[in-house]
Parts: C-alpha cells; structure tokens; sequence
C-alpha cells in the first residue's frame, strides 16, 4: 500500500542519502533533461480532467499502444508568504557540514531535476530566485540565467556572476569541487538530500524551508502537499484495479540511446514509489531488482511488464518506440512490447518528486488509465548527447 511517511526530518537537520536522480546524472552522458519540451509535439486536451471522467480501459494490463502523461500547469502555487525569514539560521547539510545562512536575498537553487526550484517557489522565496538549472523550466523561470553546462554541470564562472547569498543544491549535480570553490569565495552552500520518492515529499520541503529560516512556511507547503498526493492516490485507487494479480504490471526504464545507455530502475530507485502510486505493480523490485542497475535480456523477460514508464527524451533518443523495440528485441517477449505500451513523461517532470508531485501521479494515471486522453508524443529530433 503507498503511504505518506508520517516523520519529518528535523528543519535544521538535514538529512543524507543518495537518489535517483544521482544516477541520472552519471548514466546520461547527454544534453540537458528539460529539453522534452523541445524533442515533442504532444497535444492534451484532458489534461485537467478527474480520472474518473475519463473513458477509462477496461483492463489496464491488455491497453495497446504509446501514451504520453503531461501535466495540466507548469506553475507553481505558493503557500502564504507571512512574515520575513527568520535568520540567521545554521543547519547541518547532507554532507555532514554545519552551514549558516544570514541572507537569503538572493537564492540559486540547482539540482538535475529542478525540484529545490519548485520548492522554493512553493515557500513564496520565487522573486529571491537569481539563477536556474537547466531542468527548472516552470512558469516564472524562463528569463532567469542558467547556471549548468550539458545540462547538469555547475558553471562556477557563471554562479559567481549572479553573486548568490545562498546555494541549494544536492549530490545529483557537480562537480563537488566547484561546490567547494563556491564555498571558498563565500557562498553558503547547503547541500540537501538527494533522495527523491513520491511518498517522502514533505521531508525535502522541511530541509529546504528550515535552510531559508522560514520553517512555518515549510509545514504549511508541506502539509498541503501531503494532502494533495493523498489525494491523488485516493483517486487513482478509484479506478484502479482492487486486486493485484489485475494491475499492471509496470517496468521504469531509463535509456539513452545516442550514449547506448539502457538501466532499469528498481526498487528503493524512487520509481517504485511512483509505480506503487498510480496503483502499479512494480516489477522491477518483484523479481528483486534493487535500486539502478544496467539492463538485461533476461531481467526484461523475467519481469513481464505490461506497461514501460520511461522519460520522453529518453524515449525520443531511440526513435520513439519503433526504435525501442528495434534496439532491445527482448521486449519482444514481454506483453509491453507486444501491445507496444510505453507511457512516457516529460524528463524533467516524471521523478521531480517537489510541489507537482500530485500532479506527476495524476498525469501518469490518465496515460495509464485512460491512455485516449493522453495521445503520444511526436518526437522530432533525438536529443543531443
């Protein structure tokens, strides 16, 4: 059963661990995540949609063919912003290192997936932002500097020219030294747990708020973000299937195909949790796959899945599912790719894991469920490695 963890951690202590999107970094070996925007043409009418509105498959495990999961805004809705941050504040960063924030006038948040963006947005910090990721690409975003090369590299030259007060950044994007370099010119520089699940939310939220000295404002986001994944669940758990040998059985696959990259992630990846969300059967963590692991023939077809969740660049590096099923013919003997079910999300959304995580689950129930209301991506290009 997906549950809400019920424990945050402490707003001054900020907790240690190695994500997903740490692997996402050194698997890719490509151009910037945020760029499915660019490699699709996708058109969804039902966005916005209740699920259970929707012309929903009789059986989710026998649905045929692609679909594509988008959100219904790309804005970011922020709590109310009462009162200034309380400040100073010294909090002991992921790394083990005490920091202390004074200022938080001018905040650069960065990390691969642009989710400490988001959150900060999310706490009413957004005007304070001076600098982006190259994967921060929701409203209000689009004329603020970019800071990373290829995509999810720190450009030290760059950071320094907007002179930020505070950095908040994690373990999925580096390279640390220029974490170090940051620090040394006298940056604060917090870095925040890497680890992103669909069930743990809140906990970024508490770090984050308790670095920015606006604590109260952390349990209001993430009190409002628990209840809206709860939500979310509860209406995906309408429609799904109650019993769990009738629900789909769902694969995360990451690929990259101009840099031959093909893994499958598994479980405690942080795709499971999604999976477990939109009231899949994680089939990776079935069969015992733990965390991120390179692909193989026979793990495909052990697995079984009926339905591949992939990231739409990703997808769009193969040439889209013809391609797909091309370069790894073991699908072949899978019912995902003989139905040609591939349910893919923009990059820079699907594990964001932040403010939209509710809606990421939302998005990805109607391409499960009610695949006609969520027609595939046209890829255009493959993106660049």
């Amino acid at each position: 059963m997906f549950r809400i963890s019920p424990a945050r951690r402490s707003s001054t202590r900020l907790a240690s661990g190695v994500g997903l999107l740490v692997a996402a970094v050194i698997l890719s070996g490509c151009a910037a995540i945020a760029t499915a925007a660019d490699a699709t043409d996708t058109d969804c009418p039902a966005a916005a949609e209740p699920l259970a509105s929707l012309t929903l498959v009789d059986d989710p495990r026998a649905a045929t063919g692609p679909s594509t999961a988008c959100l219904a805004s790309h804005a970011i809705e922020a709590v109310a912003a009462d009162g200034a941050p309380q400040l100073p504040v010294t909090v002991t960063d992921a790394e083990g290192r005490d920091v202390e924030i004074t200022d938080v006038s001018r905040i650069l948040p960065v990390d691969i997936s642009g989710t400490i963006a988001a959150t900060v947005f999310g706490l009413g910090l957004g005007d304070a932002v001076v600098g982006r990721d190259s994967s921060t690409s929701f409203d209000g975003t689009e004329d603020l500097p970019v800071v990373t090369k290829s995509g999810h590299t720190l450009n030290a030259e760059a950071i320094l020219e907007l002179a930020p007060t505070v950095m908040l950044t994690d373990t999925s994007i580096g390279p640390k030294e220029v974490r170090q370099q940051l620090r040394d010119a006298g940056i604060a520089v917090v870095v925040v747990s890497s680890e992103r699940r669909a069930d743990t939310v809140s906990d970024l939220v508490s770090e984050i708020a308790g670095a920015l000295g606006v604590p109260e404002r952390g349990d209001a986001l993430a009190d409002r973000l628990d209840a809206d994944v709860e939500a979310a669940v509860a209406e995906v758990g309408a429609v799904a299937p109650v019993a769990a040998s009738d629900r789909a059985r769902m694969l995360f696959l990451y690929v990259r195909g101009s840099a031959n990259v093909y893994y499958i992630f598994g479980r405690d990846s942080g795709a499971d949790s999604l999976i477990e969300a939109v009231g899949g059967v994680d089939v990776a963590g079935e069969i015992g796959w733990e965390g991120m692991k390179p692909m193989t023939a026979e793990a495909l077809v052990a697995a079984q899945p009926d339905v591949l969740v992939m990231m739409t660049d990703g997808l769009a590096s193969v040439g889209g599912v013809d391609g797909l099923l091309e370069r790894i013919p073991a699908l072949q003997q899978t019912p995902a790719g003989a139905n040609r079910r591939v349910v893919d999300m923009a990059d820079a959304e699907i594990l964001s894991f932040g403010p939209r995580t509710a809606d990421v689950i939302r998005a990805l129930a109607r391409a499960v469920y009610a695949p006609a209301s969520a027609p595939a991506a046209t890829p255009t290009e493959e993106p660049a490695s």
